[in-house]
């Protein structure tokens, strides 16, 4: 269950979990609080996809209404994606429902008060609790004070087939965007929201131009935070060197085109753009927030620095423009370190052994249903393992072992 599935991070990440999902053992849908998004039209075609539950932000009724989905649906787990509304009206709905197995994916750790009060007081109907890294699981049982029998890492995962290094990339690339062949190129790829902090790059990208005057900026998404974006680019002269491409659907292709790959958000747990990155074999400068630190191995797979450092940001991402063996280096070791820990099949079975395992605890004498999750909307259970494939939906995930529904 999720809010809505635009172009982002977790919303991705969901995308790649159901289409990787075993098909005898999971049937995921997905429940959209609000719109479906851009992704999850996409995914329409595959999966049902549950959209526009809600009616706003004190809308109450909202939890019967899911209820009654999950109902219909026969999902037999709940996942709901990330922290706020969804994961409050996701599980509440979800324990009226009579839902077997109720989780939470959580992708973040910035919130002032983490999940909210709201969110704790639902702890005890809530299975499991999963966090995308190690660190990020210590915050969940450390500073969220769940339970840690209900804590659960499973990492994130990326297609390191699809994500991989590309000689051509970048003669495609500069050629497509008119950049010349002598220049280099660094970039970002995350939805323009506040906490993605692009200002902070744009800022770098200026005072980079001073040390490297043949530098580009690449800045793929979309979002709210482009009203900022565009005139502080204007404002500071690099309206010609930051490139705003929206979305784009040849992330790969971009991130194999770069020299170096930047980060400056203001929280995170473990963003995927950061593997993908580093799995095309490209370096990363990033902020030390979240469990960044255990991907962006210092000196290792790129640099780390201070949240809101712009100097120290600028001055990391030139040492790397100047050293082309350390850019090839770390990018190696990078994509050498995404294979090894975070790789898509590894995460995928985490998810379904997971909600497996809590199946078959809480329902026994039917084992065989506890393999079917659904995200973002829901998964009906079935006597037999099946996977039930939804559109992704917004704020509310459900997951089940033979129906999965996921909501976020």
């Amino acid at each position: 269950m999720i809010t809505s599935m635009p172009v982002g991070g977790a919303e991705t990440l969901l995308v790649n979990l159901m289409r990787r999902m075993d098909p005898d053992r999971v049937r995921p849908e997905v429940i959209c609080l609000k719109e479906a998004g851009p992704l999850g039209e996409e995914i329409a075609a595959e999966f049902p996809v549950h959209s526009g539950l809600i009616g706003g932000k004190y809308d109450v009724a909202v939890v019967p209404r899911i209820a009654k989905l999950l109902r219909k649906r026969g999902a037999d787990v709940v996942i709901t994606v990330g922290a706020g509304d969804k994961m409050f009206w996701g599980r509440l709905a979800a324990k009226l429902a009579g839902v077997p197995v109720i989780a939470s994916a959580l992708h973040s750790t910035g919130w002032p008060d983490g999940v909210g009060k709201l969110n704790r007081l639902l702890t005890p109907i809530t299975d499991a609790f999963i966090g995308v890294a190690q660190s990020h699981g210590n915050f969940l049982r450390e500073f969220e004070k769940f339970p840690a029998s209900k804590v659960n890492v499973i990492r994130n995962g990326v297609d390191c087939d699809r994500f991989c290094p590309n000689p051509d990339a970048r003669q495609s690339v500069f050629d497509e965007l008119g950049i010349p062949a002598h220049a280099q190129v660094i970039g970002l790829v995350a939805a323009l929201r506040h906490e993605k902090n692009h200002s902070m790059l744009v800022k770098a990208a200026a005072r980079l131009r001073e040390w490297h005057p043949d530098l580009h900026t690449l800045i793929i998404g979309e979002g709210p935070e482009r009203a900022t974006i565009e005139p502080l680019r204007e404002q500071l002269g690099v309206t010609d060197r930051v490139h705003l491409l929206g979305n784009r659907s040849d992330t790969p292709r971009l991130l194999a085109a770069m020299d170096v790959f930047t980060l400056c958000s203001l929280n995170e747990a473990s963003p995927v753009s950061i593997l993908e990155a580093l799995a095309c074999a490209t370096p990363v400068v990033s902020t030390n927030v979240g469990s960044i630190s255990e991907t962006v191995i210092p000196h290792h797979t790129g640099l780390l620095v201070e949240s809101e450092d712009v100097e120290g940001f600028a001055n990391a991402i030139s040492q790397l423009l100047d050293d082309p063996g350390t850019r090839r280096s770390m990018g190696e070791q990078g994509r050498e370190l995404v294979i090894e820990t975070g790789s898509l099949t590894s995460m995928v079975d985490g998810y379904e052994n997971l909600m497996h395992r809590i199946y078959s605890e809480k329902r026994p004498s039917t084992r065989k249903h506890a393999a079917d999750v659904t995200s973002d909307c829901h998964v009906t259970p079935q006597p037999a393992p099946h996977v039930t494939r939804l559109p992704a939906v917004q704020p509310h995930t459900i997951a089940s072992s033979s129906n999965v529904m996921t909501t976020s």
